[in-house]
């Protein structure tokens, strides 16, 4: 009964947004209020819970993707993503520029969300693609299903970390059974698969959009290149410190703060305003109106992840994750499949992949206490799970649909498709392990 409301209201989702063309925010706020009553929250608390899941999305977010789109429009504004497009054809070629965007994807997802590495690495993403003339999804792909393993395979990622953490899992095996599992998902899902959606149409965000700009007066290649990827290498050294050094309570707390992805925004923003704007002739009411440009383009994207969390919240306070993971685990199946199975029901019902994977780890941890199951492939096999078939009721399925300005049939052949290679390839590499290891 609980699967059958939660498909009839994505169902409803879909049809107000794709054949009735309803704007994806009210589509949401009507499907969410709906859901909510079907699955028994108390009408007196469902929209606090409503109002609960856009605040919780959007304060996670808004910052983070208000002071990207900025730092990306200036990067594109005063010629740096024209510099860093022509520096990448040519050191690459442009045969070999998605490995290069694949690679950059994997360095920079390790330690960061995939929504913050996805609009970290979007405006560099979209200067190539401005540059060379390719088809959008064809490029993007093989960054993206970077970005994506690495949520949920690589420590010290945060979701497989705190999966772990449930299975008393090594790290350090973690992360090497992770990268056995991670390259070929990432190459299927990536590279090989991005050929067969080439025809795909899509035409990425224009806030993005480098501008033409005289060779004299562009900014050098180290400048721009520094400038724009920044707040990534700020995000690696603070984690890696973080991690590795485990200082002092009163420096780790600085650290902390330091290495948080508003703070590393905000000083990576200051840092271009002055070395891209300031120092090479723009004024500052010139900045700014640059900024107010990137804000007002990218604000229809805010309010559809706000939607989008709206309905995740409503599913996460109906305790329905819990309720399904129950049910699944009395399945008799090798407990990695089943692991996998449970995640995925739930990353299909409730969308995000962190809640799937540690609904599914705290489901789990019970049974690997049972079996002879390595631990820590059981936390790849859960993390594989969570990150199937992304589709409407996930952020980060608005996120890439509105940047690249797609339809929802479109994100479904692309993005939901590569997320399923990711996940069942992991799934099929875990077993692999376990065959060859144990």
């Amino acid at each position: 009964m609980i699967i059958f409301s939660i498909i009839c209201c994505l169902a409803i989702l879909i049809v107000l947004i794709a054949v009735l063309k309803f704007h994806p925010f009210l589509a949401f706020i009507i499907v969410s209020l709906l859901l909510g009553w079907w699955l028994g929250i108390p009408v007196e608390k469902l929209t606090a819970s409503v109002k609960t899941g856009i605040g919780n999305i959007l304060g996670d977010l808004v910052v983070i993707i208000c002071l990207g789109a900025m730092l990306g429009k200036l990067v594109a504004e005063t010629g740096a993503a024209q510099q860093i497009s022509g520096t990448l054809v040519k050191a690459f070629g442009e045969k070999r520029l998605q490995w290069a965007m694949m690679l950059t994807g994997l360095i920079v997802g390790i330690p960061l969300f995939y929504n913050v590495g996805f609009v970290l690495l979007i405006p560099l993403l979209f200067a190539v693609i401005h540059q060379t003339g390719k088809p959008a999804v064809y490029m993007a792909l093989p960054m993206l299903a970077a970005l994506s393993v690495t949520h949920g395979f690589l420590p010290p990622h945060p979701s497989p970390v705190a999966i772990a953490t449930q299975m008393n899992a090594s790290l350090g095996k973690l992360l090497l059974y992770g990268m056995a599992v991670a390259i070929p998902a990432i190459l299927l899902a990536g590279p090989v698969f991005a050929v067969t959606i080439k025809n795909i149409k899509a035409v990425p965000l224009q806030v993005f959009k480098p501008k033409t700009v005289e060779a004299d007066k562009m900014p050098g290649a180290a400048n721009s290149f520094f400038t724009a990827l920044l707040p990534a290498l700020l995000l690696i050294f603070f984690s890696v410190i973080v991690y590795i050094v485990q200082p002092a309570n009163s420096l780790k707390s600085l650290l902390v703060f330091w290495g948080d992805p508003m703070v590393v925004m905000l000083v990576s923003l200051l840092y271009a305003t002055y070395v891209l704007g300031i120092k090479n002739g723009h004024s500052i009411k010139t900045i700014m109106a640059i900024y107010g440009d990137a804000i007002a383009e990218i604000a229809i994207i805010l309010l559809v992840i706000a939607g989008a969390g709206a309905l995740k919240q409503v599913m996460t306070d109906s305790g329905v994750s819990t309720q399904i993971g129950n049910q699944l685990a009395n399945l008799q199946v090798n407990p990695l499949v089943l692991g996998w199975l449970i995640a995925v029901v739930i990353r299909l019902c409730v969308g995000s992949a962190t809640v799937a994977g540690l609904t599914a780890a705290g489901i789990m941890a019970p049974v690997l206490l049972h079996s002879d199951v390595s631990a820590e492939l059981m936390v790849l096999s859960i993390g594989a799970g969570s990150l199937f078939f992304s589709h409407v009721n996930d952020s980060g399925f608005w996120m890439f649909k509105e940047y690249f300005n797609l339809s929802v049939k479109d994100t479904l052949k692309t993005w939901s498709v590569m997320e399923t290679i990711v996940s069942v390839v992991g799934l099929a590499g875990v077993l692999v392990l376990q065959w060859l290891l144990f």
